[in-house]
């Protein structure tokens, strides 16, 4: 293989993201050969990326032989079926994240996050993820999950930097937050598969996951797993005095599903991290990590950062100028990032995913950390139903 031939499957915001973070890659490691969406605008979208073909149906893609690999990047009540159908047309796998959940098991039933039991959906949503382990198996595929935290140049750093120390993690705090999703699928659980912890959640919850796997490679060569998990949702804008304010600043249409959670994940070996992770926090996105060691002390602000910092009294004066993602003003002090999708992770983690095929390796992200996620979170929303810990099964 010369250069990763790929099959692209979804075109909404993830999908965008992915187009753009190609660009270095293609015509060097990589040719984006089709893509496939329901967009009206295809075919303009295509030409505006300088892809040559372009589908509605992804059988299309599957029957192509010129296809190595599809980038999925489709709502995730889709992913498992996507992946089964793919691993089994031969194809390796890019799957955005989480990889799956619990969506209920009728189209017509609503408010499945007030109906069914959090641990029939952990049984469930487990049940899909081998599902998916056992078709890339049995075709000899690859999987390659898009967690773009894993490949931030502050959270590679921050690895290099826990190496060399040799120090213990003993504690993690990490959080992903902002004012709420605009998408109206996130607001039912049976198009979203749960809340902020499902949505947002799903990155520091992969990081700190990643840490302790990493750790445990390091120090004994196998992974640190999680053992058990403590937590507790709720809807903050729901609050009495919320609902009666006439002007709000965050997202507040949520239907079954949470706004805000934490989780307190305990591993193997004792140490502990604590994710957070809410709809309800202004100011642009959070992504940030605190990693406490026997020996040192590490902070990563992914975003926000302070490398530069502007002011405008009005909004207006920066005009159409991109500051950062979800940020509700440009008034005020604000912290554009010069590059956000470089510091995010996203060219350094499809660039890992190009290079695991061409080099026949598996990719720094891969099925064992997408299962951990999706099981760490639906154990979460069991033990924060149930008012308990929750141990979590060995495999």
């Amino acid at each position: 293989m010369e250069r990763v031939r790929i099959g692209l499957v979804g075109t909404g915001l993830a999908g965008r993201f992915h187009l753009n973070n190609y660009t270095k890659l293609r015509g060097f490691k990589a040719d984006i050969v089709a893509i496939c969406s329901k967009d009206a605008d295809l075919a303009s979208l295509a030409g505006n990326y300088s892809i040559p073909d372009y589908y509605d149906d992804l059988r299309y893609l599957l029957e192509r032989k010129d296809i190595d690999v599809i980038d999925l990047c489709t709502p995730t009540d889709l992913h498992e079926a996507l992946c089964i159908e793919i691993a089994r047309a031969g194809k390796h796998i890019i799957c955005e994240k989480p990889l799956t959940g619990y969506f209920g098991k009728d189209q017509a039933e609503e408010l499945v996050g007030f109906k069914v039991s959090k641990a029939l959906m952990l049984k469930e949503t487990l049940r899909g993820c081998d599902r998916v382990a056992k078709a890339l198996e049995e075709n000899k595929v690859k999987f390659m999950y898009a967690e773009n935290w894993i490949y931030a140049p502050p959270f590679t750093k921050l690895k290099k930097l826990i190496k060399v120390s040799g120090g213990t993690i003993l504690d993690i705090r990490a959080d992903q937050s902002h004012s709420g999703s605009a998408a109206a699928y996130s607001r039912k659980w049976k198009t979203s598969g749960g809340g902020a912890l499902m949505r947002l959640g799903a990155h520091p919850v992969g990081g700190a996951l990643h840490l302790k796997h990493y750790e445990g490679l390091l120090k004994y060569g196998h992974p640190i797993r999680p053992k058990s998990v403590f937590a507790e949702v709720g809807q903050h804008t729901k609050i009495e005095s919320f609902l009666k304010e006439t002007k709000k600043y965050i997202v507040s249409a949520w239907e079954d599903v949470e706004d805000w959670g934490v989780i307190v994940i305990t591993f193997e070996d004792q140490s502990t991290a604590t994710v957070f992770s809410s709809d309800g926090v202004l100011g642009g996105v959070r992504n940030t990590m605190n990693v406490y060691l026997s020996n040192a002390v590490m902070n990563m602000n992914m975003n926000p950062h302070d490398v530069l910092e502007v002011y405008a009294p009005e909004p207006h004066i920066f005009g159409d100028e991109y500051i950062a993602e979800k940020l509700e003003t440009k008034a005020g002090w604000n912290f554009p990032s010069p590059d956000e999708d470089w510091v995010r992770g996203y060219p350094q983690e499809l660039e890992d995913f190009v290079e695991a095929l061409l080099e026949d390796r598996e990719p720094v992200s891969g099925i064992l950390l997408a299962r951990d996620v999706v099981e760490v979170i639906y154990a979460a929303y069991q033990s924060a139903e149930e008012g308990r810990r929750v141990e979590l099964k060995k495999d």
